[in-house]
């Protein structure tokens, strides 16, 4: 095969790879898991990053915007860009009142030009994007020198994190080249990622705290009627009742184990690492 061929036939791929993505992400109600437990987020990240009034703000892989929108909310210039129209349909529509944009983008191609923003930022969304370094490399390049950057990511040690460890062996191997996710919550990669084009670059591991599951099995089962990626791990043994049966038992274990009972009730930590840095 040709050097030509062979560039084309990755091509082809890395579009198939993303229309897979995009069809994944546009299962179940991922605006539901926003509103429920994982909104908090962008109000973490535009607070450690101090958006301020009249700044231009890009949120990549966005999703239904809650951290855009809080941008927004600070008076900022807010775009607000995402991989899946889907949720960026459902993101305009419960925000009608708030002043961004909603632009359909790929986190690895960004159809913007270098130096655009003042902050570039990213809440549990450029974690996804299957090739992370052509991703942090998109974030430096939109991003001004002396811009901010920041990050909020699941880690790998974390629920969300072994939640994707769980259902690994329930879906089909990414193609060569693709990194988990959950790297993206791991500070040496991080670090990596972005090299000495970021300065004043801080890493802490936080805590969201989740009380909306009665135990393992509620969580379980709320994931697998409205999170994407585990309505496509069930959807892939759809046929098969005893291979589904285990992943039953195996996200319900999961949710036992990531959860405490006491006189509240039951109570998980989900683990995120918070990155901020200024571009050169």
């Amino acid at each position: 095969m040709s050097t030509t061929e062979t560039t084309d036939t990755a091509a082809q791929q890395d579009l198939e790879l993303k229309a897979r993505h995009r069809r994944m992400w546009a299962l179940g109600d991922y605006d539901r898991v926003c509103r429920e437990i994982v909104s908090p987020l962008g109000g973490v990240l535009v607070d450690a990053l101090d958006v301020q009034s009249g700044e231009r703000v890009l949120d990549v892989a966005a999703g239904t915007g809650s951290a855009a929108v809080r941008a927004a909310r600070r008076g900022a210039d807010a775009v607000a860009s995402d991989l899946t129209p889907e949720l960026l349909d459902v993101g305009r529509e419960s925000h009608p009142d708030d002043t961004l944009a909603w632009d359909v983008a790929d986190a690895e191609a960004l159809p913007y030009e270098d130096d655009a923003f003042d902050v570039v930022m990213s809440c549990i969304g450029v974690m996804f994007a299957p090739h992370h370094q052509r991703a942090a490399d998109e974030l430096v390049r939109t991003a001004r020198p002396g811009g901010r950057i920041g990050l909020v990511c699941w880690t790998p040690e974390g629920t969300i994190g072994q939640l994707f460890a769980t259902m690994k062996q329930y879906v089909p191997p990414p193609p060569p080249g693709v990194s988990p996710p959950p790297l993206w919550g791991q500070e040496d990669h991080v670090r990596e990622l972005l090299g000495d084009r970021v300065e004043d670059l801080e890493l802490r591991r936080m805590t969201l705290p989740v009380t909306l599951f009665e135990g393992g099995e509620q969580f379980r089962d709320y994931f697998a009627k409205h999170y994407g990626p585990t309505i496509a791990a069930y959807a892939a043994h759809a046929g098969d009742p005893d291979r589904t049966a285990e992943l039953d038992r195996d996200l319900a274990a999961l949710g036992e184990r990531e959860g405490t009972r006491d006189e509240a009730g039951f109570t998980m930590q989900w683990e995120y690492l918070l990155v901020t840095g200024r571009v050169r």
